[in-house]
């Protein structure tokens, strides 16, 4: 059963209803099925919704291109061309006439109103309906928010159909922070920026003045670690979203690099480089002390916590090439990982705990790939000439990095794939190049 759920953004507000008395949640399974190596994305009908006191026509289109884009972006669905359509839902509790859509092979419909309930303000209810099965998909919803958000509900919207026709978690309400970048490319100018997962929204958190690298989200999604060149030297630095305040950790020695947040928000892993050596450390945000975790002489870097915090996982050169190395939160039992042809860096945990996603150099390309906290299932995705910076969505189903063409024009752009390694496609930044993604968990 769903749960009733609130939430507050700056000044959004928003409240998912249940509606009492439709069905349990269940998970179509008859469809997006693999024969012959082809891929049959789950056939979806979205009727327009339902219209009334003071929604215009508009507003609707705006908010079912948003939906429909989340869905068709995740390569499991395929709208039906309105066209086909046999059937009009002409009142939200109108029956359902499940052949006319079972007649143009639909397996899922969405059905909706759309309602202002103030200048402001405006309500959506919307079902799911599973036309194999002749039944409703789960409950049916009431969002309630201000008209000013209404992209926000058209994600949480996608969210509900994604996850309960694929049983998957939810990712599109979430948020993604990134390196944006212009200019000539022995002149680039870099700025840390904010957007929306589907690209809108863009906006920039630094000035560009200085460089910047490998901005990180808090767990709450509220902060962001990253490392800047402001005092000419690599630096990191803590800048809060709301207030816009931006604080560095003076006290810490040398320079400090490769910042990521603990799964409780409560500590940071980064990399020190202080009197030529470079180790991995602890430190607590609120008091700022420190822990060293690893005493090598090699240069150990890269830290990811797993989502229990229990154990990092983080690359070394100790074994005289770049490779993945785990150890306990605390920095004992460390063990290496990776054995394959090649280097291997930039080590992230997936938010399920299963997979580690990394960058792997080999025979001159770049590559994308996940493998098992032990060491085994190890599965490249990508292949090119410069694959870098693995980010997980907040399911764990979806990776973002981002990608550099050569030569003297090459520029960064930013990519996703499925973690089967189906579904590579490129994302809108804008008119920005960009790097180095760092995706937010599921918003609150």
């Amino acid at each position: 059963m769903l749960r009733s759920l609130k939430f507050t953004l700056a000044s959004f507000f928003l409240t998912i209803v249940p509606n009492v008395g439709l069905a349990q949640d269940n998970i179509i399974t008859l469809e997006g099925s693999v024969s012959g190596g082809i891929f049959e994305p789950i056939k979806i009908a979205l009727p327009d919704f339902i219209l009334s006191s003071g929604i215009d026509s508009n507003f609707m289109t705006d908010f079912m291109v948003v939906l429909e884009n989340d869905l068709e972006n995740t390569g499991l669905f395929k709208k039906i061309n309105k066209s086909a359509y046999l059937s009009k839902i002409s009142e939200f509790d109108a029956p359902v006439q499940y052949s006319d859509w079972s007649l143009i092979n639909a397996s899922v419909l969405l059905t909706g109103e759309l309602e202002q309930k103030s200048p402001i303000d405006f309500e959506i209810k919307f079902r799911i309906w599973d036309i194999v099965s002749q039944n409703k998909l789960g409950k049916g919803l009431k969002f309630e928010a201000k008209i000013s958000n209404w992209r926000r509900v058209a994600h949480k919207v996608a969210d509900e159909i994604y996850n309960r026709v694929t049983g998957e978690g939810p990712y599109f309400d979430s948020k993604l922070v990134f390196v944006a970048e212009s200019g000539p490319k022995n002149k680039r100018v870099k700025r840390i920026a904010l957007m929306d997962q589907d690209g809108a929204n863009v906006k920039f958190l630094t000035d560009g003045k200085h460089i910047v690298l490998k901005p990180m989200f808090s767990p709450d999604s509220k902060s962001i670690l990253f490392t800047s060149y402001r005092s000419g030297l690599p630096r990191v630095y803590r800048k809060d979203l709301n207030s816009g305040t931006e604080t560095t950790f003076r006290t810490l020695p040398g320079m400090t690099f490769s910042p990521r947040y603990s799964p409780d928000g409560q500590h940071m892993l980064l990399s020190i480089t202080d009197k030529m050596n470079t180790d991995i450390y602890k430190v607590s945000l609120a008091s700022g002390k420190k822990t060293r975790l690893t005493k090598d002489r090699a240069i150990d870097t890269a830290p990811s916590f797993s989502p229990n915090g229990r154990k990092v996982v983080f690359e070394s050169d100790r074994s005289l090439t770049q490779q993945l190395y785990i150890m306990n939160s605390n920095g004992s039992d460390i063990k290496r990982i990776t054995f394959g042809k090649g280097r291997y860096a930039e080590p992230a945990w997936s938010p399920r705990g299963d997979l580690i996603a990394f960058t792997k150099m080999v025979d001159g390309f770049f590559h994308i790939g996940v493998i098992k906290p032990d060491g085994t299932g190890e599965k490249i995705l990508t292949k090119s000439s410069k694959d870098q910076a693995p980010t997980w969505s907040p399911n764990g189903r979806v990776i973002m990095f981002y990608r550099e063409t050569l030569g003297r024009r090459g520029a960064p752009s930013i990519y996703m794939i499925d973690v089967t390694g189906a579904n590579l496609r490129k994302m809108r930044t804008g008119s920005y190049f960009a790097s180095d993604p760092s995706w937010s968990a599921l918003l609150n």
